[in-house]
């Protein structure tokens, strides 16, 4: 289902209404959808380089408003629904529930913006954003500053360095992500002391 779901996304690349599919799905991915908007990003960046950054744009307005939703279904709605995104939604489990709530206890900001900007699966992050009633505003700066960083990044690179920049994005993305997670982090604590 995941692989028809890809393709169908993938082939609204060459398509009039390709920049509204790329919005409904960077909205839909951060609370309910299970396949993240990058591939069609990158093949719209690809296909008119030129237009990369509004491309990322819309990615990241979307997912962050979808973010939003996320975090107000898990406010307001997760004693009535939680279980049936357990049974529902790919990529959420209790488990992964449990473990996500406790590093929202301790790190807050940096377990959202981790979740943002990597390729865990972001709609574990809005909806425990909600459940575990962290900061509505410290959520909504650190999704905003995670997935534009992530979205803008892919469009840069495609953008620079064209198709030979695809394949490494796909296969080195995670890896991206930690380093860069890390070297923020590390920047902060510097300039925190």
């Amino acid at each position: 289902m995941l692989t028809k779901l890809y393709k169908w996304l993938l082939s609204w690349a060459d398509r009039p209404g390709a920049v509204p599919v790329l919005g409904a799905v960077s909205f839909a991915e951060s609370s309910i959808f299970p396949i993240p908007p990058d591939p069609l990003l990158m093949a719209l960046c690809l296909g008119k380089p030129s237009r990369s950054y509004y491309y990322a744009l819309v990615t990241s307005v979307s997912s962050i408003l979808g973010g939003m939703l996320g975090y107000l279904i898990g406010f307001y709605l997760w004693t009535h629904l939680g279980g049936w995104f357990f049974a529902h939604v790919p990529g959420v489990t209790e488990a992964g529930f449990e473990r996500i709530g406790q590093a929202y206890h301790t790190y807050d900001f940096w377990a959202v913006f981790a979740a943002g900007f990597s390729p865990i699966p972001y709609k574990l992050f809005t909806l425990a954003g909600g459940v575990f009633k962290i900061n509505f505003l410290v959520f909504v700066m650190a999704s905003a500053i995670s997935r534009s960083a992530r979205f803008f990044l892919v469009a840069f690179l495609l953008k620079r360095y064209g198709p030979s920049m695809q394949g490494f994005i796909e296969r080195n993305l995670g890896w991206l992500s930690l380093a860069f997670v890390i070297l923020l982090g590390a920047g902060f604590l510097i300039l925190r002391n």
